[in-house]
């Protein structure tokens, strides 16, 4: 039996289920394919921004406390996310709260005040925000990491915008964004867990009269070739933080699989070699590891790693290392079954819950066109040989390699020499 059942309503939203008859709960999201990147300059941030103001209230629910008692009421949770590709909100419930659930969540998609006095109430939290991740040199390198990949423009800002853009926010920005991107054609309703009755039926009422609209496509991203292969965010600190890596694919490729034992084999787990060299071995740093992230039209693989300031080189060295050794060396056969072993019981056990597997075929759904199933995954990872992880391992890591770096820096081309090839 398919894991996803996807239909659509009568002005083509798409609607996504994972039913599970077995389960007492259900997770009910609205997620659109448009995030960060859709934004022009003036309005950097209007995505995240529009995200939080989604809960401050609706002409039923006026205020922010209206809404979350009514989902306290149900002993629900709810929550969103942006990214530059997509935007989520869900409510995760007991499957006969299904309808107050998506109740709600219309509600506040559709009906949102965005009160002024509360646009200028949430400036603050926003640039507070801004601030929290600043001060958190692990998660905030990957922003200098795309700012360095992608540079000047939506694919390269930072997804939580910048102070003059969110200071400068009005209730026109926030309708200027939703109104071009919020529509039938980039919404898809997803529900996982025990379905209930009448949901297409509810789902028509609520959502089937939002008239569609051609909304174009975000800007095709152009990948800036000149500059330092380094890029240095200066900041007063007792470890570096460090991303290495290259350009690797975008969504959907056909080595896509490759490229996921690839990154598992230098660091998806403590028997890496990212791990085992740099850490245990080397004691150079307390985390590290390595990741693809595509895009609709880019993609990158990359270590991170926190690092000790007085050992930096040795670091940047020890890693870059095992990346040109994995584009020059086939990885052994027992290594890779290990890594393909790693890699199917990690997508297994991230697809427990209702919640978990919904959101899996949201995002394949909205990102790719289509949420497959998760035996075409687990076939994907199996189809993949030693060749296909050594050719893409040439491809990628065989070329220039880049780096960003926070820590108390202000030269790049002192790093540039521990990259080259």
């Amino acid at each position: 039996m398919a894991t996803f059942d996807r239909t659509t309503l009568s002005n083509g939203t798409r609607v996504l289920t994972a039913g599970m008859d077995h389960a007492q709960s259900v997770s009910c999201f609205l997620m659109y394919a448009a995030g960060s990147r859709y934004e022009r300059r003036e309005e950097s941030g209007i995505a995240h921004f529009a995200e939080h103001m989604f809960f401050k209230g609706t002409e039923r629910r006026p205020t922010a406390r209206d809404i979350a008692t009514e989902i306290d009421t149900i002993g629900g949770e709810f929550n969103a996310f942006t990214g530059k590709e997509l935007t989520g909100y869900y409510v995760k419930c007991a499957a006969e709260t299904r309808d107050v659930a998506l109740d709600v969540l219309v509600d506040m998609l559709r009906n949102s005040r965005f009160d002024a006095d509360e646009i200028d109430r949430e400036k603050g939290v926003i640039v507070e925000e801004m601030n929290m991740y600043a001060d958190t040199p692990r998660s905030y390198v990957g922003n200098v990491w795309e700012r360095h990949l992608y540079g000047d423009q939506p694919l390269g800002w930072d997804i939580i915008g910048n102070e003059e853009t969110i200071r400068g926010a009005t209730r026109d920005t926030f309708f200027g964004y939703t109104d071009r991107w919020y529509r039938p054609e980039r919404l898809v309703v997803g529900l996982g867990g025990k379905l209930g009755d009448g949901l297409h039926e509810r789902l028509e009422e609520l959502l089937g009269d939002i008239a569609p609209a051609d909304t174009g496509a975000a800007e095709t991203v152009l990948l800036p070739e000149d500059g330092s292969p380094v890029r240095v965010h200066t900041k007063q600190s007792d470890q570096a933080h460090v991303v290495i890596g290259a350009r690797s694919y975008p969504h959907g490729h056909p080595d896509r699989y490759a490229v996921q034992l690839l990154s598992t084999v230098l660091g998806g787990g403590m028997s890496s070699r990212l791990f085992t060299e740099v850490r245990e071995r080397r004691g150079l740093a307390y985390y590290v590891f390595c990741a693809n992230n595509s895009y609709a039209d880019a993609g990158a693989l990359a270590a991170q790693g926190g690092v000790d300031l007085n050992r930096i080189d040795e670091a940047i060295e020890t890693i870059v290392a095992e990346l040109r050794r994995a584009a020059s060396e086939p990885v052994p056969a027992e290594e890779l079954e290990k890594a393909r072993s790693f890699a199917k019981g990690r997508f297994v056990l991230g697809l427990e819950s209702p919640h978990a597997t919904i959101m899996f075929g949201l995002r394949r759904e909205l990102l790719e066109g289509a949420a497959v199933e998760p035996e075409e995954v687990l076939a994907g990872l199996d189809a993949v040989t030693v060749e296909d992880v050594q050719r893409v391992a040439a491809d990628i890591l065989g070329k220039d390699l880049r780096l960003a770096l926070i820590g108390p820096f202000d030269d790049p081309t002192r790093f540039e020499k521990l990259i080259a090839a």
